[in-house]
């Protein structure tokens, strides 16, 4: 589906985008620094298998396709960073909700780290599904009480096949990220314009989660690879020079996003 063009490496889609992933599978493409020290390393093809997962699970359990919403309440993390991919790779909608979450966009799945605040959605004739997600890295199950009828991904991700089965052709003038009272932006333009080639790229998951998909994909559109910190992380960075200089020569960041 939509392979990148062979005479410029530059992805317009979010199936090249994953393509030019695995251009060079070994390479890092997305590290991440969590809170109490936390670190995991994806490699452009771990990361093409955890989506391709996510996108078999979103397709052959929830019919994913153009017009669904995939909301996300989930912190920048490098889950995030995978259902956010696998929604797009199928066509749909990612919804943000706002950050009070007492107003909240409707969703036909709802992919939430916190399943006890949206029990509402299970409820009644036409309820949406609701995905559970643990974040620590080496979680199996989710680590408490799951509402009835909601999917513990922890587990279910697994069960799905490494390489993606099928998966709908993308439209792109549907609407690909949705945030609650804000703009919206289609599959169209949904891939930044690269801000470099090659680079190693530190990402503060302070900001809003739509901006840190963007600097995401925009880093991965110029053959890049990302740093990505929890808010907490980011901070204790910030407060300590002396660390994020440390940290920028070891993992040999060469930019900052934002």
């Amino acid at each position: 589906m939509n392979p990148l063009p062979a005479d410029r490496r530059v992805p317009s889609t979010i199936s090249q985008v994953l393509d030019l992933l695995v251009s060079d599978p070994g390479r890092p493409r997305l590290t991440w620094y969590g809170d109490g020290g936390e670190r995991v390393e994806l490699s452009g093809a771990v990361l093409q298998n955890w989506v391709s997962k996510t996108v078999n699970l979103l397709v052959e359990e929830f019919d994913a396709a153009p017009g669904t919403v995939v909301t996300l309440d989930l912190p920048a993390h490098w889950r995030s960073a995978v259902w956010a991919l696998a929604a797009w790779r199928c066509g749909a909608t990612v919804g943000l909700p706002s950050d009070g979450h007492d107003a909240r966009p409707a969703g036909d799945v709802v992919v939430t780290s916190r399943p006890a605040d949206w029990t509402d959605v299970l409820a009644g004739p036409g309820g949406g599904d609701l995905v559970a997600v643990a974040l620590p890295a080496l979680a199996r199950t989710f680590d408490g009480d799951l509402p009835p009828g909601a999917l513990d991904a922890a587990g279910a991700v697994m069960t799905y096949g490494d390489v993606i089965g099928w998966a709908p052709e993308t439209d792109p003038s549907a609407v690909a990220l949705a945030r609650q009272g804000g703009d919206e932006t289609r599959f169209a333009d949904l891939v930044p314009a690269p801000g470099g080639q090659g680079e190693r790229v530190l990402v503060d998951g302070a900001r809003p989660l739509a901006d840190v998909l963007r600097d995401l994909l925009a880093t991965w559109a110029g053959d890049g690879s990302v740093v990505l910190t929890s808010g907490a992380a980011g901070a204790e960075l910030a407060a300590d020079p002396a660390r994020l200089a440390r940290l920028r020569d070891t993992e040999r960041i060469t930019a900052s996003a934002g």
